[in-house]
C-alpha cells in the first residue's frame, strides 16, 4: 500500500474515533481543513514535523499512524 494512503487512512480512523471534524483537526494542528483532507486522501506528502503535529493533535504516537493493522480500542497507540 502507498505509505501516504496508509497514513491518511489511519489519520481518518483516529479522527473519526475522536468524533472531530477535519476542520477541528486542522485547528488543533494550525492548518487548513483542505490540508487535512489531502492527508486523509493520501495525496499530501507530509513531512516528519507534520506527522508529529498530526499525532499530537490526535493524541497518539506517530508510529500508530504508520501501522498497517490499526485497531482502535484497547491498544490504539495512545501515548
Amino acid at each position: 500500500m502507498d505509505i501516504r494512503k496508509l497514513f491518511g487512512a489511519n489519520v481518518r480512523r483516529y479522527r473519526v474515533s475522536l468524533t472531530i471534524s477535519q476542520e477541528a483537526l486542522g485547528v488543533r494542528m494550525g492548518v487548513d481543513r483542505a490540508y487535512v483532507s489531502a492527508i486523509e486522501r493520501g495525496v499530501q506528502n507530509v513531512t516528519l514535523l507534520s506527522m508529529w503535529e498530526v499525532a499530537q493533535a490526535l493524541g497518539v504516537r506517530p508510529a500508530a499512524l504508520l501501522a498497517e493493522d490499526v485497531v482502535i480500542g484497547d491498544d490504539d497507540g495512545q501515548a
